[in-house]
């Protein structure tokens, strides 16, 4: 992938994930009545690792997280050219009346976010919905959506891609930015 240039590297992602965590500690405190849920595929590591890095500055073992599948909420689910694999959804607590952290690892169109927050109706009614977000591209909203937290803005053309790698998968954590997303594997 030699024509992806690193826009975040590993010793700033590290920091990254560090700030967005003590914002959380900030706006939730013991995190009571709040819960982390990571949108299916791309906001679930971020989900791990925050949830990991919270349990290391804070102590608190048990911040109720889970793992949204969203696959068959996306209004373009039946358009793609290839079908598409959901992944499980792994959420054992309703969010009714709790504050709600999605997380997802790109922000782009909103159209994600929006199929989750459709999603997360069938879990209760929340109290609050927040937004984080490793990477903001500001640009190309299709909805009026808007993260809460964010780790990175990029502003980058509409045919560029934003690929997030985790040292879990690809050895290193690190944020790509490609001119085209063709001839990517994704």
């Amino acid at each position: 992938m030699s024509n992806g240039r690193v826009i975040l590297s590993q010793e700033r992602f590290a920091l990254t994930i560090d700030r967005l965590c003590h914002q959380l500690i900030e706006n939730h405190d013991s995190f009571e009545n709040t819960c982390l849920i990571g949108i299916q595929q791309g906001g679930t590591p971020l989900l791990g690792r925050i949830h990991e890095r919270l349990f290391s500055i804070t102590g608190i073992p048990d911040i109720q997280n889970g793992k949204l599948d969203i696959t068959f909420y996306r209004d373009d689910f039946r358009h793609r050219a290839k079908p598409l694999r959901a992944s499980a959804t792994e959420m054992d607590f309703l969010v009714e009346d709790k504050n709600v952290v999605l997380m997802d690892d790109v922000l782009y169109t909103g159209r994600s976010v929006q199929a989750a927050l459709t999603a997360l109706q069938h879990y209760g009614r929340p109290k609050r919905v927040e937004l984080l977000t490793l990477v903001d591209r500001r640009f190309n909203r299709d909805l009026p959506i808007k993260a809460d937290y964010i780790g990175l803005r990029v502003d980058a053309l509409d045919e560029a891609y934003v690929r997030v790698e985790w040292r879990e998968a690809e050895g290193e954590d690190q944020v790509l930015l490609f001119p085209q997303r063709e001839g990517l594997r994704v």
